[in-house]
């Protein structure tokens, strides 16, 4: 069996994804260098704070090649602002290039209740994929975020919430996902979506 490279650029929330996956059982490994996301079955880009110290601390960590690499070649998932990460630009303090794996940009959530939204919110599956097998609508998850994913394609988008707005909460392209919200902090629904991406780790080594 492979592992998952949980990708180490020095801004991530990735002791908590770690943890998560050691209680689910599935082998993983915290990656700082590109030979060890190369070598996994499948990778996870976590991310938390502002966007444009994460892409800088990703170009600085040598590991962006290998993250663009493995998102093309085998079951690839952002959380958060990992997931942010993944679109073409994001204007989050100020104008910053994302890695332009979907297409799309990053913008403040247009609502009039309070940012950043932190807590439990209700998802909408508008489009199921593997990820979401055995997740229902309605089902609750844990946000922390100010801004939001504008994918500007909308086949891309495969749930959303409602937070005063309509706001994206996970995008999914063949085998790359994103989730908006933390699946690892986000209770047996979060469990679940984990151990589906695991599975698929499984199935492609």
């Amino acid at each position: 069996m492979g592992y998952i490279a949980i990708v180490d650029y020095g801004a991530g929330n990735l002791m908590s994804v770690h943890n998560t996956l050691d209680f689910l059982g599935y082998d993983n490994k915290v990656a700082d260098t590109p030979a060890v996301i190369e070598q996994a079955s499948g990778v996870i880009l976590p991310g938390v704070g502002a966007f444009p110290d994460a892409m800088d601390a990703l170009h600085a960590s040598g590991l962006t090649d290998a993250v663009l690499r493995a998102a093309q070649e085998k079951p690839f998932l952002g959380i958060c602002l990992g997931m942010q990460m993944l679109f073409e630009e994001s204007d989050e303090v100020r104008l910053c290039k994302g890695l332009g794996l979907l297409p799309g940009r990053i913008e403040r959530i247009r609502t009039e209740l309070k940012l950043p939204q932190i807590g439990w919110n209700a998802l909408d599956i508008v489009r199921p994929n593997a990820m979401t097998q055995g997740i229902s609508s309605g089902d609750y998850v844990y946000f922390v975020h100010s801004f939001m994913a504008c994918p500007a394609q909308a086949d891309d988008l495969a749930a959303v919430t409602d937070y005063g707005a309509r706001v994206p909460a996970m995008v999914a392209r063949g085998n790359l996902f994103g989730c908006q919200f933390h699946p690892e902090k986000s209770g047996k629904v979060g469990l679940r979506m984990l151990q589906n991406f695991a599975k698929l780790t499984e199935v492609d080594k």
